[in-house]
């Protein structure tokens, strides 16, 4: 008989439990299929054999070898990393105890029980002492899947494990564009120190040559207190780029999660020591953004929504249950393995919700929440493809824009070393070389600034594709 029993539970796992979840396809993109075209974007690469990012690990696109060091040991040691990889192992092992839901779980028992029944409640008029001995071997309380109430169930574990996943692959792109915009940033200002280093070399150098004009009668107080006030102003530069480069360190130093992880010998003096990166390609169509981490995470985060549904559906009809065991029982401990001393229990039940408006409630909010996933599903994508297109404006114009800085640095320099002659031969005032001197410190700024602004923009281009979620 117990062979019939776990043949019977065999049969009933592989025919039961069919879904009540509703079909799944995937929405259509609320965005273009190509990328926007324009003015702004006329140097843009297209696919022209330039490799898509889904084709450069962040190894490969990142060639410096201080800068490589500093991103490795940030995916190493970073905090928010280390959560979002222990969320996955959570996820996981939720899904694992929903998924182990769906099969029957096999249990062995053993009771024994001992009691002293009086003269007045015993069959034969007289007190005694009842025992009982028994050992099975059984499955309780299994529920059968027939309206695949917990299949959904699993499915939703599912898919909110690998979310959890996608999610993780986003934490370790935005450790790698956030430390290489720190990196980046650090250098920069670096430069911009270098700079206000020299430009305060030069007014204190110009300042000393006007009061020693002063003393011969060549140059008047009002040229020496403006030479001052550039000396002033350089040494104000001096301090507030030495605390941002400080500040700089300690915000590198807290992503890549080691405050003396970073070293010297990886930084950049400034950004022109700094190996190009590789060229990426967007490509031509705006599929790629659905290799993104996000959009994959909000999907999963909609396929889990619709199978919610399954369930809520599943919970308005019968449940069934199942309790099966085989074993062995007697009034004696010696006689429990003995020979007729074999027992077995074979118990089916139902229950059917007739009347319950909580089933009814939770089935609607499944459904509102799978609208309002949707809804996050195509703002996802909608933010997605601006952020691309913004990397893209910026990429299909930045090239001009540090062409015409560096032409007006040139000039800028020039009209500062004519000026300076100029006032050293006594035909023009000073004020004609704070003014160049001012235009030309500014011009660098500005110029450094582009580079940065040129390189922080390929990163995230890099970024907003997809790129470096290894």
């Amino acid at each position: 008989m117990h062979r019939n029993l776990f043949f019977l539970v065999g049969l009933i796992m592989v025919v039961g439990g069919c879904s009540m979840a509703p079909p799944y396809t995937q929405p259509d993109a609320p965005v273009p299929a190509t990328w926007p075209t324009g003015p702004a974007y006329r140097k843009n690469p297209s696919m022209d054999g330039t490799p898509t990012v889904t084709d450069i690990p962040w190894r490969e696109f990142f060639t410096d070898p201080g800068f490589q060091e500093v991103i490795e040991t940030a995916l190493d040691h970073n905090r928010d990393l280390r959560l979002a990889a222990l969320n996955v192992q959570r996820a996981r092992a939720i899904y694992g105890i929903q998924r182990s839901a769906i099969y029957p779980a096999v249990d062995a028992t053993a009771n024994a029980s001992k009691q002293r029944v009086p003269a007045d409640l015993s069959s034969t008029g007289q007190s005694r002492t009842a025992e009982q001995y028994d050992v099975n071997l059984g499955i309780f309380s299994w529920e059968i899947d027939f309206f695949g109430r917990i299949r959904s169930l699993k499915d939703q574990a599912l898919e909110a494990y690998l979310a959890t996943e996608q999610a993780r692959r986003g934490a370790q792109i935005l450790i790698v564009s956030a430390v290489a915009d720190a990196y980046l940033t650090l250098a920069a200002d670096r430069e911009n120190l270098n700079l206000a280093q020299t430009s305060l070399e030069v007014q204190q150098a110009a300042f000393q040559l006007i009061k020693r004009r002063m003393e011969a009668g060549l140059a008047s107080e009002l040229d020496l207190h403006r030479a001052q006030t550039q000396v002033d102003i350089a040494r104000g530069d001096m301090a507030l780029y030495t605390q941002r480069v400080a500040q700089d360190q300690n915000a590198l130093n807290f992503l890549v999660g080691m405050p003396t992880a970073v070293s010297d010998k990886m930084l950049l003096p400034d950004l022109a020591d700094l190996e190009p990166f590789k060229s990426v390609s967007a490509g031509i169509s705006s599929d790629v953004l659905f290799s993104r981490p996000d959009i994959l995470q909000a999907e999963n985060l909609l396929k889990a929504a619709n199978a919610n549904i399954g369930a809520a559906r599943a919970s308005l009809f019968p449940r069934i249950s199942l309790t099966t065991a085989v074993g062995t029982a007697s009034s004696e401990l010696s006689g429990l393995f003995a020979s007729g001393s074999g027992t077995w229990l074979f118990a089916p039940q139902a229950a059917m919700p007739v009347f319950d408006a909580r089933l009814w409630a939770a089935l609607d909010v499944t459904k509102s929440e799978k609208e309002i996933v949707f809804v996050q599903y195509e703002k996802a994508i909608q933010t997605a493809f601006r952020e691309v297109a913004d990397a893209l404006a910026v990429q299909g114009t930045i090239d001009e824009r540090m062409a015409a800085q560096q032409s007006l640095v040139k000039s800028a320099a020039e009209t500062f070393r004519l000026s300076t002659t100029r006032y050293t031969k006594g035909i023009d005032s000073y004020l004609g070389v704070l003014d160049a001197q001012r235009s030309l410190y500014a011009a660098q700024q500005g110029l450094v600034y582009l580079r940065l602004a040129k390189l922080a923009n390929q990163v995230r281009l890099y970024a907003v594709l997809g790129g470096g979620a290894e």
